[in-house]
This record gives structure tokens, C-alpha cells and sequence, in this order.
């Protein structure tokens, strides 16, 4: 890397501690830090143990008499001790076949699942990346004709979800105003203020006159909102607790996040989830009270499509029981995982500082971290050490793809395939300042992460970083958002002896497309908070060799400029090296002048002779067909 650079610690295996040490460790109790093995375990042949969607957890678990669960294969492994320390002589192996596995319940590893003695427990796809699919979802049967082309189907009261698939891909929730394409958000409506002292209101939204119709049922109908007005930061989305058609009123179940009539304007929002708006091929609606999903076939028949309900928000709980007691040693390999739900509402953060009830030393944090209900992911690792994730396949979920939470070092995640989320790519929270530099050392390489922020084009990242340090991220193409690419975050007003835990950073290697596409004031490469305490600002992270495409934002999109690099409240200390930007509303580059910036596109005597472009983005050696990228 060119200019200054940021070298993350090597990766460490991990093994346990001599009681010499002076460290005991008792039953699966793990001490974070401890030393890697030396010495490179000897050639030997892994434990196999054999699952297919033919199989029968009463069965051997062999390769001709295979389980039916992976869950059979995990509780094989604990009762058998397989992964005992003292007894793991080698890896082992659970061996999916091709096909997909439906889930009904989070299937969760824990510290006693982990691998031991520098060996690992390895859940694979043994027939090829993604052909053994993990499914957050059940089909939906008895379809009957409703009218004007449109079927309905009985679900269970007390199974509600909130989003849908047909064909392997999400459909939309009957909405007003009809969405325009596929693949986008708008068009909105905007909200009214009918008089200057409802201003500040977070749970009252008006429509303009003749926005609505007054004869439509919202009594199951939510809204989408870019609440703040102007500020299109983050969105909303909430049920309508009740509705006044005479005054064009709404009344919220619960606030939003910022006032809906706010800084020289209204918001913009849709409508959905009412009967009165299911008028277009590929449009549901879920009647949640009596049972009933209505739905409009994408081709026009019914018995043509194969509609699936998710039941489950994670597929797979990857967690240690606590920061001691780690889950440690794990690989995931080729999975396929897919189809999982949306929250019943979703807001980011909460409104004040102090509101999540929890006595923190820096309370301000509360409004920049998910809120407890919304921490979680198709895939969510917690209390994790040494975990791989390699040649993935997370597409269509609900929510974040991965989703790692506090207390989690040196996970790989590689060679992967993301694509159609419902909101980030992967997001890597750390905890409250003040409350442990736990998350760190982790690797991101080789990911093609698409079409991020479905149902949350608000704050949308493809790979989002808040308080986590230390970590390698390169060979990364990210493409259609809303709002980021690569987001690394902490808060400006708060440190821990002058520091953040964002530091030791190095990203590079980094592809860029189409996002921006519904928000404003931001970044395709963007940091919040990051501003070093001293005055002059080491380099603490770097960026190296980018490409950022166009980064232009709907024509609704009422807030201030897109830009390729923003470097937000703060945001200094970074080597910056070999960046090229494409079209924005703004500045190529937003940032204070404490930054070492070499060869930017943005400055006069770019070299473009010094940009490595047949290294950026992911490399030869991704496993799965790259979904196409469209440049304006």
C-alpha cells in the first residue's frame, strides 16, 4: 500500500491456557487475548458427519444414512463430545448435501460447539457453494380466487411477518403511492403542517389536500417515512395507530425519530399494507387480524407462483454465553442462507439520550446504536472469537444479512455473495463507549454485497462499522443503496482516554456503485465521529486505491449534497490514498483539514496511472456469477 499505512494485528488461532499461565480456563470458559498455537496441527482425516433434506435424524449421520437437521448434527457432536479438548484430533465436518433446509427456530451454536486444540467445527456445503440452502421460510397453500386478479390465501393469526418472497425474490407490500420500479423507493408523498405549533410532533403525520383518498381502510396500514423533514437520514416505519379522513391525519403506534414537519418542510412517505392499494402484479397485502394474505400474481397465475412466508428473523445464533465464554473456532462454508423477516416496526435508535432505561456513562449513545428489538441479522454472531464465514450466500432477508454484536474478534468473512437485504450487508456494533474495546481484528474480503436497504433505505450500508477497530476490509464492491456504501462510525463528543475504539483501520481495494440513491447529506464512503483528540491528528486508518461511481439521489430527495468520501463530525487521521469519484450533487470530498490526502480525483495532478483497477473490487477467485452493475 502507497503512503501511510494502518497494519491490523495478524489473525490468532485460539487454543487453550496452560493452568502454568496462571490462567485456568473451566469447561469452555474462554479468555480473550490468549495466545495463538504455534505449532500447525498435523495432516489428518475430519470427522464427517452427513445431513440431507432425504435424511432422518434417527439415521447414522453417514454419508449413506445422513441426518435431516443440522441442529441432529450439532447435538451429535456435543453428546459425543467430538469437540472435547483432548479428544479433537482433527476438524469436523458437517457435510450438507444440495438442497434447502427449511428453519422454523434460529439454530444456535454456543461455546460448547466450538472447536478446540487449533482444529475447527466446519458447517459446509459439500456439493458446491450455495447449493445447501438454509430457509427462513414456509410456502403458502390454498390459494382462492378473490377478485380483479387477486388471490387469497389463510396464514396463522399468531405467525405475523412483514415481508414476502415469490420465485426466490421479495414482493412488495401493497403501497401508495405505486412504486415506480422494482428496484427503487420512490415516488413519496410529502407531509403537511397544518399549523406551526404541531412542528415538533413525531407521532401525527397530515397528508396535503387531495393527497389521500378518503374512503381507503388504513386500520392495518403503516407507513415508510424519511422523518425530519428535510433531512433525509434515516426512515421509519411504524403502524397507523389510527386515522382521521376528515382532517387527512395519521396517528402513529409509536414515534418516529425525528419531527415529521422539520427543517423547511414536510417528509416524504408512502402508504402500505391496505386492500385498497393491492392494484399491481407482484403486490400483497396481510390481513393480520382475521388471517388472510392477499396477493397478485407477478405473471397473472396463481399456480404459477411460489409465495413463501418468512418464520423466522435469524436463521443462524452464533453467540457465546459471554465475553469469557466464547464461541470460538466455527466455519461456515458455502451456505446458502435466505428468506428471512422484517421487525414489526422499525426505528433507528432511540429519540433521547438516557431512553433506552440502561445507566451508560456516555447516555448520548443511545441514539446511535439499533435498539435491543432490532439487533439481529440473518446470520448474528455475539461473544464470538475466530469464526469464519467463507463463500456465502445471504440473499433476501428481511433485515441485516450478519449481524455481529458487541464482543466479536478476529471473524473472517470472505468470498461471499449479498445481495437483495432488507437492510445492511453487514453491520459490526461494538459496544457503548466506555464499555470494552471487544470488537476488533476482524476480516472482510472479497464480498459483493448488492441492492442493500429494501426495507431500510434509510442509513443503509453495505458494510456498516460503529466503534470496532483494527479490522482489514479490502476487495469489497458494494452497489445500489440508498444512502452508503461503507459507513465507520463512533460519536465525536465521547472517547476513552482520547480515543475511539475506530482505530487501526485499513480499507482499500474498494468498488463503489449506485449509492446515494435516495438520501442526502452523506457519503458513498462515509465516517461520523471519528475526530481524534489531539491536535495533530495521527494516522490512525487508511483508505487506498477506490472507486466510487455516480452518486446521485432521487429527484424527491429534498436534503443538502451527495458526496463520494464525507468525513462527518470529525473524521480525522486517515491516510487517503488513490480515490476516483464519480458524478455528485456536492463535493467529491468532504472533510476538515486534518486528513493526508494523496492522489484524490478531487485535487489538481490526479494520476490516474497510480489507481490499481484490475485489483479493485473482488477478485478472480469469487465463487458465484457477479450480479450485474449498471453505471449512468
Amino acid at each position: 500500500m502507497s503512503g501511510t499505512s494502518v497494519t491490523p494485528a495478524p489473525r490468532r488461532a485460539r487454543t487453550w491456557l496452560l493452568a502454568a499461565a496462571g490462567l485456568l480456563l473451566v469447561g469452555t470458559s474462554f479468555v480473550p487475548g490468549s495466545s495463538p498455537a504455534d505449532a500447525a496441527p498435523s495432516q489428518c482425516a475430519p470427522v464427517e458427519l452427513y445431513v440431507a433434506t432425504d435424511g432422518d435424524d434417527r439415521a447414522k449421520g453417514t454419508e449413506h444414512d445422513p441426518y435431516k437437521t443440522v441442529t441432529r448434527a450439532r447435538d451429535e457432536i456435543r453428546d459425543k463430545g467430538l469437540n472435547r479438548p483432548g479428544r479433537m484430533r482433527c476438524d469436523v465436518h458437517v457435510d450438507l448435501r444440495a438442497g434447502d433446509y427449511p428453519v422454523d427456530k434460529a439454530i444456535g451454536l454456543d461455546e460448547r460447539d466450538s472447536g478446540t486444540d487449533g482444529h475447527q467445527v466446519v458447517y459446509r456445503s459439500v456439493d458446491g457453494p450455495g447449493k445447501a440452502r438454509l430457509t427462513g421460510s414456509v410456502p403458502v397453500t390454498g390459494w382462492e380466487a378473490y377478485r380483479d386478479g387477486v388471490y387469497r390465501a389463510k396464514v396463522p393469526v399468531d405467525q405475523p411477518f412483514y415481508t414476502l418472497y415469490d420465485g426466490g425474490a421479495r414482493v412488495t407490500n401493497a403501497r401508495y403511492p405505486n412504486r415506480q420500479a422494482a428496484d427503487e423507493w420512490a415516488p413519496y408523498l410529502t407531509s403537511y403542517l397544518p399549523e406551526p405549533t404541531y412542528e415538533a410532533v413525531h407521532t401525527w403525520l397530515w397528508a396535503n389536500p387531495g393527497d389521500w383518498n378518503p374512503d381507503w381502510d388504513l386500520s392495518q396500514g403503516r407507513v415508510t417515512v424519511w422523518s425530519g423533514g428535510s433531512w433525509s437520514w434515516f426512515t421509519d416505519t411504524v403502524d397507523i395507530r389510527d386515522y382521521n379522513m376528515k382532517k387527512s391525519q395519521l396517528t402513529f403506534k409509536y414515534p418516529t425519530r425525528f419531527a415529521l414537519h422539520n427543517s423547511r418542510g414536510g417528509s416524504r412517505y408512502f402508504l402500505e399494507n391496505s386492500l385498497d392499494f393491492l392494484d399491481q402484479a407482484g403486490e400483497w397485502y396481510a390481513d393480520r387480524k382475521d388471517g388472510w394474505l392477499y396477493y397478485k400474481p407477478q405473471d397473472g397465475d396463481i399456480a404459477k407462483a411460489d409465495v413463501r412466508r418468512p418464520v423466522v428473523r435469524t436463521v443462524l445464533d452464533l453467540a457465546g454465553s459471554s465475553q469469557k465464554k466464547r464461541l470460538h473456532d466455527v466455519a461456515l462454508d458455502g451456505l446458502g442462507v435466505t428468506q428471512t423477516d422484517f421487525p414489526d416496526w422499525y426505528r433507528y435508535g432511540w429519540n433521547e439520550s438516557g431512553d433506552s432505561g440502561v445507566v451508560h456513562e456516555y447516555p448520548t449513545y443511545d441514539r446511535q446504536i439499533e435498539m435491543p428489538r432490532n439487533r439481529f441479522g440473518a446470520i448474528r454472531l455475539t461473544n464470538t472469537t475466530g469464526i469464519d464465514l467463507t463463500r456465502m450466500h445471504i440473499t433476501d432477508t428481511g433485515f441485516t444479512a450478519i449481524y455481529l454484536l458487541t464482543a466479536n474478534d478476529h471473524v473472517r468473512i470472505t468470498d461471499s455473495l449479498l445481495e437483495r437485504l432488507g437492510a445492511d450487508g453487514i453491520r459490526v456494533e461494538g459496544p457503548y463507549p466506555g464499555e470494552g474495546d471487544v470488537a476488533h481484528e476482524n476480516t472482510f474480503r472479497n464480498l459483493f454485497i448488492d441492492h442493500v436497504g429494501e426495507l431500510v433505505p434509510g442509513d443503509a450500508s453495505g458494510l456498516e462499522l460503529q466503534d470496532t477497530g483494527r479490522n482489514t476490509i479490502s476487495h469489497i464492491v458494494v452497489n445500489h443503496s440508498a444512502r452508503y456504501g461503507i459507513s465507520l462510525r463512533s460519536r465525536p463528543e465521547v472517547s476513552v482516554n482520547g480515543r475511539t475504539y475506530t482505530d487501526g483501520n485499513d480499507i482499500s481495494y474498494i468498488r463503489l456503485e449506485n449509492t446515494g440513491m435516495d438520501s442526502g447529506d452523506m457519503g458513498a464512503f462515509y465516517t461520523y465521529g471519528l475526530q481524534n483528540a489531539s491536535d495533530d491528528h495521527p494516522v490512525v486508518n487508511a483508505l487506498n486505491q477506490v472507486v466510487i461511481g455516480d452518486v446521485l439521489p432521487d429527484a424527491s430527495m429534498p436534503d443538502s449534497g451527495t458526496r463520494g468520501v464525507h468525513m462527518d463530525a470529525g473524521g480525522c487521521g486517515w491516510a487517503i490514498s488513490n480515490v476516483q469519484v464519480g458524478k455528485v450533487t456536492d463535493q467529491k470530498y468532504q472533510a476538515y483539514q486534518c486528513n493526508k490526502v494523496t492522489n484524490g480525483d478531487w485535487e489538481d495532478g490526479f494520476d490516474a496511472s497510480l489507481m490499481e483497477y484490475d485489483k479493485i473490487g473482488v477478485t478472480d477467485s469469487f465463487p458465484y456469477p457477479q450480479p450485474q452493475v449498471t453505471r449512468d
